[in-house]
């Protein structure tokens, strides 16, 4: 409840944004994104401890048979949560990723070569998991409930992460004595807390130090970034940009909810979510004329999706003329992420700092004007 109110908060503090940097107003979060510097060669200056602050799916005691990791599904429409314990008593190497959001937690901490087993995934950007693929360290699974059993068994993994929304093959892997752990990290609504969950992989790696490290630059950007958006909205007169998101995909327009992560991110960047509302945290699907009837004022409108080659206007107009009439479209304000050429679904959870700053840089491009889009680009 106080993260929601919180929420609510920065978006009422943020109704008078403009896009006129404050009279000597210096840009913090241009300088620490330009930044060079790696979070990880600073990681012996952070605690070997671990402490939770966003994510409401983790929690971590430290006991004296050993740390006591609880993770449950964060997602807030559940009145019911089951929380699974597992406690480690020393630190593991050997892990199988079923999911790409998993894998970019190893990623952010340069622990690929912990990295075993992974599903089979359709878009691979890893550099060190390709080669370790290549050199055999790393073996493909199979997919989804045609997981290669044996060939996971011949692995010999200390554990395997899960996702909480994919069920096939698990339990078989379960009665063979392979060690399972759910990772829910993707059903948080707050950005931090989404990313926090790296702080698991830190945990069972024995790399927590590294973990507080990389989690605390994160943590740095993301909040400056937002506060500066703040202060910068509190000192302008003009009215907050507006946002739509999603598009048709086959039988409706598919939204994310109003409380969810990216209409969070949309807030935090300020702007104004207009197919939100309610307290629906997940995503839901309108017919087309009802979210064009929201969509077709807005000033950005962001998407996203998988395509081979350069994704444009024209590219969108041509799955439906009636795209080309929305005002975001007729204002070249329209922000795509191409997951086929872009790390999205193994890092974006992990680099909600990035996602951030691709959104500020589309709302109110003056408070980073050194900054190039990472995931989110406006296309021509």
């Amino acid at each position: 409840m106080r993260r929601i109110l919180f929420a609510v908060a920065v978006s009422a503090t943020l109704l008078s944004c403009g896009n006129r940097v404050h009279s000597g107003e210096r840009l913090v979060a241009d300088e620490l994104f330009m930044a060079q510097d790696s979070a990880l060669a600073r990681a012996e200056e952070f605690s070997d401890t671990v402490e939770i602050k966003y994510a409401r799916g983790l929690q971590v005691r430290y006991e004296a048979d050993g740390v006591h990791i609880l993770v449950s599904n964060p997602d807030p429409s559940l009145s019911q949560r089951q929380t699974e314990e597992f406690v480690l008593t020393a630190p593991l190497s050997r892990f199988v990723c079923t999911t790409a959001l998993q894998l970019g937690a190893f990623e952010a901490l340069e622990l690929e070569d912990r990295v075993v087993g992974i599903n089979s995934l359709k878009n691979l950007f890893s550099p060190a998991v390709k080669q370790q693929i290549r050199s055999g360290q790393t073996r493909k699974i199979g997919k989804e409930g045609n997981f290669d059993l044996e060939g996971v068994l011949a692995l010999k993994p200390d554990l395997i992460l899960v996702s909480a929304s994919k069920h096939g093959g698990f339990e078989v892997l379960r009665q063979c004595g392979v060690p399972l752990i759910t990772h829910h990290g993707y059903k948080e609504t707050d950005p931090l807390g989404q990313a926090e969950w790296l702080k698991l992989v830190g945990l069972l790696t024995g790399q927590t130090r590294r973990a507080n490290a990389v989690f605390a630059d994160i943590e740095k950007k993301y909040q400056t970034l937002r506060s500066e958006v703040a202060a910068h909205c509190q000192h302008s007169a003009a009215k907050l940009p507006t946002v739509a998101s999603g598009r048709q995909i086959r039988d409706g327009w598919y939204v994310v909810g109003g409380q969810s992560y990216m209409a969070r991110l949309f807030a935090d960047a300020g702007a104004e979510y207009v197919m939100g509302g309610g307290e629906d945290s997940g995503g839901r699907t309108l017919d087309f004329e009802a979210a064009y009837a929201r969509a077709v004022h807005a000033d950005f409108w962001q998407t996203d999706g998988a395509f081979d080659g350069e994704y444009t206007l024209q590219t969108l107009a041509a799955e439906d003329n009636r795209y080309a009439t929305l005002d975001a479209f007729r204002s070249r304000r329209v922000l795509f992420c191409n997951f086929s050429q872009t790390p999205y679904r193994e890092l974006a959870a992990v680099q909600p700092h990035f996602l951030l700053a691709d959104f500020v840089k589309a709302f109110h491009p003056e408070l980073l004007p050194h900054y190039n889009p990472k995931y989110y680009k406006l296309i021509r």
